[in-house]
């Protein structure tokens, strides 16, 4: 988990509760023009009581690609990964997407 930075949370998302977000900061590369961790932070909170199917699953993770995400009069995508034993959501890339 080198360079990730975590942070607080509660969110119920898939039906499970999560109390830490990790963010990687792989979104830094091209996005950090319009992205920070506070903005990735509110979107993932948007998340809250939503579901999302898993995309993939690798070696005990689930891979979920969330799109449309509003924020700030824009939509977003968010791609997270889940653990059925870590109590944390994380993100793994956040963007801008198209209209």
């Amino acid at each position: 988990m080198e360079n990730r930075r975590s942070y607080p949370i509660f969110i119920v998302f898939n039906g499970r509760v999560f109390n830490e977000v990790l963010i990687d900061p792989h979104y830094e590369e091209n996005h950090s023009k319009y992205m920070s961790d506070d903005f990735i932070l509110r979107l993932v909170k948007k998340l809250n009581r939503s579901y999302a199917p898993v995309q993939e699953r690798v070696k005990g993770w689930d891979y979920h690609e969330i799109d449309r995400v509003e924020g700030d009069g824009r939509l977003y995508r968010i791609v997270i990964c889940t653990s059925e034993i870590k109590n944390y959501i994380g993100v793994i890339n956040c963007y801008r997407r198209g209209s």
